[in-house]
């Protein structure tokens, strides 16, 4: 019984532990400087974890050549052949550019869904989900179009 509850403190403790370090990104400002150049409802998605209503982002219907970035850092995250109209509301992207989306979990709403974040500031940009085309990699990554900026092809 003793060994039981020592594992059981030992296991709590490692999981504190390991929740409670913050990654450090390589772009990091401070809540009034992101406030500064961020408008509110970008502010409240990229840095709160917010999301925006569905079907009012302008780039559900964008059908242009070009590389979506990251509102607060402009690191390039999707690129346009990777769109595609999921129905959902928000953009959607089958996969991401390798290296520059994190994948976390949050228990926000009470079950376990992968988070997407912007890997150089560590913005929040909405959710992957295993409901997208089957022909290409069956992700849709939901993202909150306030979250990103578009960079037409030249």
């Amino acid at each position: 019984m003793k060994k039981i509850i020592s594992i059981s403190i030992l296991l709590l403790v490692t999981s504190i532990t390991t929740h409670s370090q913050k990654k450090k990104y390589k772009i990091e400002k401070s809540h009034s400087e992101w406030k500064k150049i961020l408008s509110n409802e970008a502010y409240y998605v990229l840095r709160e974890a917010g999301t925006e209503r569905a079907f009012t982002s302008p780039f559900n219907n964008l059908k242009l050549a070009g590389t979506y970035v990251c509102a607060a850092c402009k690191t390039p995250l999707y690129r346009s052949e990777h769109k595609y109209d999921s129905g959902s509301g928000w953009p959607s992207f089958d996969r991401e550019i390798a290296g520059n989306v994190e994948k976390d979990v949050d228990y926000k709403i009470g079950y376990a869904r992968t988070e997407l974040k912007c890997n150089s500031c560590g913005g929040h940009l909405g959710h992957a989900f295993n409901d997208g085309p089957r022909e290409t990699t069956g992700m849709r990554h939901c993202i909150n179009g306030v979250a990103l900026e578009f960079v037409p092809k030249n």
